[in-house]
């Protein structure tokens, strides 16, 4: 069985067990395993940055909902501010090389 064949028998079977799955094919950081299973209301945070004037596509909108919908937080990232579904506010701290530090 190849390796690919293996991946999608493990994702159908996270899946089952009621997890988010999702195959990671690119990251930031290498050696970073193929797989994320996310379990439900969970404490991860999706970010999806843009800038000031950039915009959710259908997908982008189609995703951060099916994760909402799995207890995940998510949230959108435009220049100074955050849209978030936390019900918590949430607030830049500090900002630096593009990147935001942020706190609950």
């Amino acid at each position: 069985m190849k390796e690919q064949q293996i991946q999608s028998k493990k994702i159908k079977e996270l899946e089952a067990q009621g997890y988010y799955v999702i195959k990671l094919t690119m990251t930031n950081k290498n050696g970073i395993p193929d797989l994320l299973a996310i379990p439900r209301n969970s404490d991860v945070i999706f970010i999806e940055v843009k800038a000031t004037n950039g915009k959710l596509s259908k997908l982008q909108e189609y995703r951060l909902k099916e994760l909402q919908n799995h207890g995940v937080k998510v949230e959108v990232f435009k220049g100074e501010e955050i849209k978030s579904n936390d019900k918590e506010k949430r607030k830049v701290v500090q900002r630096k090389r593009g990147d935001a530090v942020i706190q609950k």
